[in-house]
């Protein structure tokens, strides 16, 4: 257990400014009507965040949902929201939201079962247009266990850039990207720092992430942990039963691995 220490957005410019150039005034309204810009998403992704020594990532501003009654996929309109009890309600036709999902469910978000074997192969979950997030197919991915422990252990100055606190009362993880500059009026010490909505929207602005405690549903459906503990998945498969996943409490956080139908939290990155 490792101790509690432990972008922009573009535009392609297809024409040129109608006042800069010189043409025949018969030219000038054709040339404004053909002015047009094409810019990419907005997506509100955090960071950027090294997750090896040649690979920088940009975390997704909210942890992954679903609602099956319409197959839609989204991210929480917060950083520390989570679904919490209604995840009891899993179904193909429940009109509410889940946020706990079986390992690599990304083609079956659904799945409910005691059964490992039934969670034998990994679909990520960013394959999948997600409404809010640039709703295009394949612009998200997970994690792998190897781009977690990078990110909390080995990156430059990284015990500096993880720590635990609460945001808008919610407990929680936090992430701090590679060139972190701490916003004027707040502080980081890592050990349970405290911030109001308000206060946690400016650390948002400056590339901070928060993974809520929402706790984990077991494959019967039942639900632990809520609130004290969080879990979310990687990628990266152990064994033909279990995968790895981020695991933190108030004693540390690290990697862990156990059964594949377990429903956990997942944050995408691209």
């Amino acid at each position: 257990m490792l101790p509690h220490n432990a972008t922009s957005l573009t535009e392609e410019q297809k024409g040129m400014n109608p006042d800069r150039l010189a043409y025949p005034k018969s030219m000038k309204a054709k040339i404004e009507e053909e002015v047009s810009f094409e810019c990419e998403p907005e997506t509100g992704d955090l960071g950027p965040f090294s997750v090896s020594p040649t690979t920088k990532v940009m975390f997704s501003p909210g942890n992954l949902q679903y609602q099956a009654s319409t197959k839609t996929w989204r991210f929480a309109e917060h950083q520390w929201d989570i679904i919490g009890e209604d995840n009891q309600n899993i179904s193909d036709s429940y009109s509410g939201w889940i946020d706990m999902f079986g390992w690599g469910t990304g083609n079956n978000p659904t799945l409910i079962s005691t059964k490992n074997g039934d969670f034998s192969s990994f679909t990520d979950w960013g394959v999948n247009a997600i409404s809010n997030g640039g709703n295009e197919v394949n612009m998200w991915r997970t994690l792998t266990k190897d781009e977690w422990w990078y990110l909390l252990v080995e990156r430059p100055n990284a015990e500096a850039l993880n720590g635990f606190g609460n945001a808008n009362e919610r407990y929680g993880f936090i992430l701090l990207p590679d060139e972190w500059k701490l916003p004027a009026g707040l502080s980081f010490t890592g050990e349970n720092d405290t911030y109001t909505s308000d206060e946690w929207s400016v650390m948002e602005a400056a590339g901070a992430v928060f993974l809520p405690a929402s706790g984990y549903r077991y494959c019967d459906g039942s639900l632990y942990n809520v609130g004290s503990y969080g879990y979310f998945w990687s990628s990266t498969p152990d064994g033909s039963e279990d995968a790895w996943y981020l695991y933190f409490d108030s004693g540390g956080v690290n990697m862990n691995n156990n059964n594949r139908c377990l429903g956990r939290s997942v944050r995408l990155v691209r």
